[in-house]
């Protein structure tokens, strides 16, 4: 880390290089100055053009990883972010609030899990019809009526 003088000489801020930030959060150089280059996150330059980051955008880098990991696009992530000030991280009570929606999106994405594993030895309603097992689960094609695609799999209850 280094220390640099910032906000017109007034205070000193503990600063990171692109590559102290990169070994720290385990995010790939290219990946931060993609990140950058959305406005997911600043960097103050020096006189000579080199990126120097404040000791947050290590907080902000982990949130960001984090909210990609739960199945968060990058313009949800900006959105998010948006609403805080330039250099600012999550703090508890917007972590409290932005981890409510994303139970409910893990939740989801769990249960979609679990019926791809049921999916993996029996039918999943999509009308093929080719498996041995397919005539017993899905006779007639009753799940093909419904419409197009995985029907099971995507959700639709099984008929007796």
């Amino acid at each position: 880390m280094t220390a640099e003088r910032h906000d017109g000489g007034r205070s000193w801020v503990t600063t990171l290089t692109i590559s102290q930030l990169a070994r720290r959060s385990g995010v790939a150089p290219s990946a931060l100055r993609f990140y950058e280059d959305r406005g997911l996150i600043h960097s103050d330059r020096t006189p000579a053009g080199h990126r120097r980051y404040r000791r947050g955008t290590l907080r902000r880098v982990a949130f960001i990883v984090f909210a990609q990991r739960v199945g968060l696009s990058l313009d949800e992530i900006a959105g998010v972010l948006a609403g805080l000030p330039e250099h600012a991280v999550p703090t508890r009570t917007d972590w409290e609030e932005l981890s409510a929606d994303w139970r409910r999106r893990v939740e989801a994405r769990i249960a979609e899990l679990e019926r791809l594993r049921e999916g993996l030895a029996e039918c999943i309603g999509c009308g093929c019809l080719s498996l041995d097992r397919c005539r017993l689960a899905n006779p007639a094609d009753r799940a093909g009526r419904r419409g197009p695609g995985a029907r099971y799999w995507l959700g639709d209850e099984r008929e007796g």
